[in-house]
This record gives C-alpha cells, structure tokens and sequence, in this order.
C-alpha cells in the first residue's frame, strides 16, 4: 500500500524536476543567452587539443577528458 504512494510520489517529482529544469535552462524564462562556448564546435575542440597538450610529470599519460575517452591509457606508437 504504502509502495504506491512511494513510486507514485517519486515519479511525479521526477515529473516536475524535469519541466523546471526545461522551463529555466532550455526555454531561459529568466532571460539570458547561452554562451558561445557551449555552442561553438571549433571552442570545444580547441579546448580538447589544449587539455590534451597539458604536460604530465609523473605515471603513463591519459586522456584528460575521460567523458569522450573512457579514461583509457595512450600509449604512443613506440609502446606498440
């Protein structure tokens, strides 16, 4: 009994989470513009080529994005 009430709460909050978020972030009921660099394809890979070039000090190298990479390991073509 008291299940039902539980699920039925926890979608209907998930429901309205869902249109706030929508409304603010998506349709900017409060005003403003999204910025450039979130729209701009040639910002984020300039911003992926720099975080790669990012020197390392110590242990094997690694992606620095590990969203798009899955964190995996480089290896360069003399480790092959």
């Amino acid at each position: 009994m008291a299940g039902k009430y539980i699920i039925s709460s926890l979608l209907g909050s998930l429901v309205i989470a869902y249109a706030v978020d929508h409304y603010v972030a998506d349709r900017k009921i409060f005003g403003g513009t999204t910025p450039k660099t979130v729209t701009s394809k040639e910002w984020s890979q300039e911003t992926d080529r720099k975080l790669q070039a990012w020197p390392r000090t110590a242990g094997p190298p690694v992606v620095m994005n590990p969203i798009s990479r899955q964190n995996f390991i480089v290896k360069s073509s003399l480790d092959q």
